[in-house]
């Protein structure tokens, strides 16, 4: 190449295309790092077309491999450690039941376990069929009755449902034990259980403690228990309820979707 060629070859100006291209990758890497590289491509398109962004999804899915970008979220294969003892006094209310139209309609709960070095600390979840919200929790190193009513009197104390409401669980002791079903009665709530051997019945909430294991938990290490509950707590009120995007949700956040099809704010 001639010393010419090679002049306007180096101070040639950047093609519009080039320049659009740069921008659109600088937009990308801030979406996925204030996800905190918890978005894949899907995800990252759909808040950039929430900034007013064009672009398609494909390009931004060249541009993410391009630049090392992967969500955290892979397929977590985890042992569930829970005993479930079946009673066949509670039957199943949600099959073949529509969708719930509304928020503080149907509820579900479970409870997970999270390793934390060579110990466990449990995790009680309810949430809000309705906008996939998590409206309480709880967390301990016992699993046991005193952590699924927590988690169920922190969800009351904060959405004071209507009597009528129903909760639906699987059949494990922590959620058909006389104490529990005492506050459900108090609050006039409705229980539901799993049919025997049917765990896809709360796939909802297994969905959640997929997605929080994949996306905040896995390959990580907590210092202490208090930091453990600190990283969950800000998981589930600053990010999952308020800023992750549902595609069952039309790409909004469950506090998003509640502003939109509720007149009742939480």
């Amino acid at each position: 190449m001639s010393k010419s060629g090679y002049y306007a070859w180096a101070t040639r100006s950047e093609s519009s295309h080039t320049k659009r291209r740069r921008c659109l990758a600088k937009r990308i890497v801030r979406v996925f790092e204030n996800s905190k590289g918890r978005y894949g491509s899907p995800k990252v398109y759909q808040a950039l077309l929430r900034q007013g962004v064009r672009c398609s999804e494909n390009t931004v899915a060249k541009i993410m491999r391009s630049k090392g970008l992967k969500a955290r979220v892979n397929h977590v294969y985890v042992r569930n450690p829970k005993l479930h003892r079946f009673f066949g006094r509670i039957g199943n209310l949600r099959i073949d039941q529509p969708p719930p139209d509304r928020i503080n309609k149907v509820w579900v709960g479970d409870l997970t376990y999270i390793r934390r070095g060579k110990r466990f600390v449990y995790l009680a979840t309810v949430m809000d069929v309705h906008s996939r919200r998590i409206v309480g929790w709880s967390m301990g190193e016992r699993k046991n009755v005193n952590l699924t009513n927590r988690a169920l009197m922190h969800a009351i104390r904060k959405r004071h449902p209507p009597r009528g409401l129903i909760f639906h669980s699987d059949r494990g002791v922590e959620y058909c034990a006389y104490r529990y079903h005492d506050t459900l009665d108090r609050y006039g709530i409705t229980h539901s259980v799993n049919r025997p051997g049917c765990c896809q019945d709360n796939a909802h909430m297994e969905s959640f403690y997929h997605t929080i294991k994949g996306e905040l938990i896995r390959n990580r290490e907590f210092r202490n228990g208090r930091q453990l509950r600190n990283e969950v707590k800000g998981y589930i009120i600053h990010f999952y309820n308020k800023k992750r995007l549902h595609s069952a949700l039309g790409y909004c956040s469950p506090i998003e979707f509640e502003q939109q099809t509720c007149n009742d704010k939480y």
